[in-house]
């Protein structure tokens, strides 16, 4: 389920960019509410930051180990690795305007 997508762009100048947005989608299997999170995340994504995206699947029923390392507690569980700061958002994402607060593309209220 990963997107093919580059996580650096080189610039003019030659630098390398952080012009992408990392993702990790934390998931128990392929439930009914991981399916439609990835779904969920997928579609906002296409909508909101579309070819300036990766989203890395993790099944904690396969790796349950890598749930330590982002401090996972429920699943789903959406990480924004890239840019910073980190921030998690945790449910299956139907709530389009809580995920985008929770990435900071919307203003809070």
């Amino acid at each position: 389920m990963k997107n093919p997508q580059n996580e650096f762009l080189e610039k003019e100048d030659g630098e390398l960019e952080t012009d992408s947005w990392k993702l990790r989608l934390y998931v128990a299997g392929q439930t009914p509410k991981s399916i439609k999170a990835f779904d969920n995340l997928k579609r906002i994504c296409e909508e909101h930051l579309a070819g300036q995206y990766t989203i890395e699947v993790v099944d904690l029923t396969v790796n349950p180990q890598l749930a330590k390392g982002d401090q996972i507690l429920a699943l789903p569980t959406l990480v924004r690795k890239l840019p910073p700061p980190i921030s998690k958002i945790i449910g299956d994402l139907s709530n389009t305007e809580r995920v985008l607060v929770g990435l900071d593309l919307l203003p809070g209220k």
